[in-house]
């Protein structure tokens, strides 16, 4: 069976978080004054990644709400769990001011995007919330490419649980085998898609996870210029699964 769609992640597979989140934080904390309580900017940003991935993991649990988990990402940074849900809202309305001056697609985005224009159906699933990946991918300008845009904070389950790759299938009409889900993560989004059904592509940038042992299930790519080639072996030759 061919594959007629592609679902994609977001941030680190579309979107250069993990560059954005650095340079956006780092000023951000110079316009603060804050990066004397450290050991330099690298410490500082450590930590707030560290935060990032704690409350957020808080999150896809559904601990708390995407709202709390900034504010909570905000107090826990500062040491300050008195601030109220207004100060801590300003405190990261600052840093995303700076977060977003340093928004880009990665190089092999657009390209790949055209690419498979014609062939494939696209859509978004990210563990994030609409109003945020909304925007962002509007500001990005490729907000039109994306047939449905889905997000965690709206559908009420997080990636890896499989509902949320099928609400993903769900909205394109679609059983899972005929969709292909692109994530960064190799587990949230490599085995979750895996999983439910989906042929998972990892994107593997060499970043934070390059090295982790690949899960069983997802393709392995180390760049979106390979899709193609993958998607068409996968749709005309019924290729074997690979780990690269």
């Amino acid at each position: 069976m061919s594959i007629r769609a592609v679902v994609w992640d977001v941030d680190d597979t579309l979107f250069d978080y993990t560059t954005a989140d650095r340079e956006g934080m780092r000023a951000h904390l110079v316009a603060e004054g804050l990066l004397a309580g450290y050991g330099g900017a690298e410490e500082a940003l450590a930590r707030w990644r560290e935060i990032t991935e704690q409350q957020w993991g808080r999150f896809a649990a559904g601990e708390v709400d995407f709202v709390t988990q900034r504010r909570d990402r905000t107090r826990v940074f500062l040491g300050r769990p008195e601030l109220t849900d207004a100060e801590a809202d300003h405190w990261f309305q600052r840093y995303v001011t700076h977060y977003e001056a340093a928004w880009s697609l990665f190089p092999d985005v657009l390209p790949v995007l055209d690419a498979l224009a014609e062939s494939h159906r696209h859509a978004v699933l990210s563990n994030s919330s609409l109003v945020v990946q909304d925007r962002k991918l509007r500001v990005l300008g490729v907000h039109d490419r994306f047939e449905a845009i889905l997000c965690a904070a709206e559908l009420g389950v997080s990636k890896p649980e499989p509902d949320a790759f099928l609400a993903a299938c769900d909205a394109l009409g679609l059983p899972p085998h005929e969709v292909a889900y692109v994530g960064d993560h190799p587990e949230i989004d490599g085995r979750g898609a895996a999983d439910a059904g989906l042929l998972s592509v990892w994107i593997d940038r060499g970043g934070v996870y390059a090295t982790v042992d690949p899960p069983t299930g997802p393709r392995r790519i180390a760049s979106l210029s390979e899709l193609p080639a993958l998607l068409g072996a996968d749709t005309r030759f019924g290729a074997p699964s690979t780990f690269g």
